[in-house]
């Protein structure tokens, strides 16, 4: 058996190989991120005796491995990826030295493969990475298009500070077809009547004669100041936040679409719709190369510190390691479950009666949620209620 560790960068990567004897069979060379440089590794790869007994690993580095990956699986070898952080703590269990280089890393990435359970990556893995970086670029959108709101909410704190109270804080359709055809107090408080039929349209009715009255008098004694440079900063904040919004809204078309012909046993769980279950998919992978429920909860940073040492032992925080993008959509998905599955709020409701806070009391029910993914995925069999106790 072969251990190979490769240590992954932008423009090249450094390989080390044992033999399963602990001999070196390669010393560290570097292969360039390019054809010729994966044609050398699959050379020495091939050179190799007992192809099936080939054990790869690296880092997880972002997306700087994903074409070293596709290649590895079009030429039938398996690799496993791991967290860095797992690395540096077998580092340190080896050497009080801080000497790192990138010959090290791959050398040491090969003893501790000699040393773990090796799970390889799963055949057709791309199909989920094109998701993975669907729902995080997604994510990094959604940011973009809050960040937008909060400016224009400051620049209206100087123009017209009772608009968005007016709207109950909130930038619905009919507050942000106001701000793109007028822009300023002074143009919303010479609305005419022609002016609210088109508000009464885009609203489907629900902004009345009154509330009209109500936000022209608004303007016209708002003890805001308008100026030209306020005028432009809006137009162009409100530019690029139907930006992002467009953008998001396109993205997420193509996310439902893929996770619809994919359909995880996540979405027949009330309360889970098709972008949050395409997220915990994404994340989480193949469900298969975590051997209990824990292991998940770990990934996802959502396990609680703990401390021994002697007589001493305590509880910790919330260790928030992994995806952090995972953990957000998890929690974030204990208000639905609750709302949509009686089970759920009455565990929720249990929790919060032994005195645990709204947010642990949420912890916990997302902790059963994970124990419930678990089971449907390994079993392969979709979500009922009435077998959940």
């Amino acid at each position: 058996m072969y251990f190979v560790g490769i240590d992954i960068s932008k423009y090249k990567h450094d390989c080390f190989i044992l033999a399963e004897t602990g001999d070196v069979v390669f010393k560290s060379f570097t292969i360039m991120n390019n054809q010729d440089g994966f044609q050398t590794l699959l050379t020495i790869l091939n050179s190799l005796d007992n192809q099936d007994e080939i054990r790869i690993g690296f880092e997880a580095t972002a997306h700087y491995a994903l074409n070293l990956k596709l290649f590895l699986e079009k030429a039938h070898y398996s690799f496993m990826e791991f967290n860095p952080v797992l690395l540096a703590k077998f580092n340190k269990s080896q050497t009080l030295r801080r000497t790192k280089t990138d010959a090290i890393d791959c050398a040491s990435i090969a003893r501790w493969l000699m040393t773990v359970d090796y799970k390889p990556y799963p055949v057709g893995f791309y199909h989920t990475y094109s998701l993975k970086s669907l729902t995080r670029l997604r994510d990094t959108l959604v940011k973009q298009r809050s960040f937008y709101i909060v400016k224009i909410t400051n620049v209206l704190d100087h123009t017209f500070p009772e608009f968005k109270p007016f709207f109950g804080n909130r930038f619905s359709k009919t507050a942000l077809y106001l701000l793109e055809t007028y822009g300023s107090a002074e143009k919303i408080s010479r609305m005419n009547s022609a002016s609210y039929e088109n508000l009464r349209k885009i609203s489907r009715g629900k902004f009345s004669m009154q509330k009209f009255i109500k936000l022209r008098e608004l303007a016209s004694n708002t003890v805001g100041e308008d100026n030209e440079i306020f005028s432009l900063q809006l137009q162009s904040l409100l530019n690029l936040y139907n930006q992002s919004a467009n953008e998001v809204d396109k993205l997420e078309e193509q996310i439902i679409s893929l996770i619809n012909e994919i359909k995880p046993k996540s979405m027949t769980i009330p309360g889970i719709g098709p972008l949050s279950a395409a997220v915990i998919y994404a994340e989480y992978g193949d469900i298969n190369k975590f051997n209990s429920p824990s292991a998940m909860l770990s990934f996802a940073g959502l396990e609680p510190g703990y401390y021994q040492s002697g007589t001493s032992e305590h509880g910790g925080h919330m260790v928030k390691r992994g995806s952090s993008n995972l953990r957000f959509t998890l929690m974030n998905l204990c208000i639905p479950l609750i709302q949509y599955n009686m089970v759920f709020a009455e565990f929720y409701a249990k929790k919060r009666n032994e005195g645990k806070s709204h947010r642990v009391a949420c912890s916990h029910v997302i902790k059963k949620l994970i124990r419930i993914i678990y089971h449907l995925e390994k079993e392969n069999i979709d979500f009922d209620s009435s077998k959940l106790r």
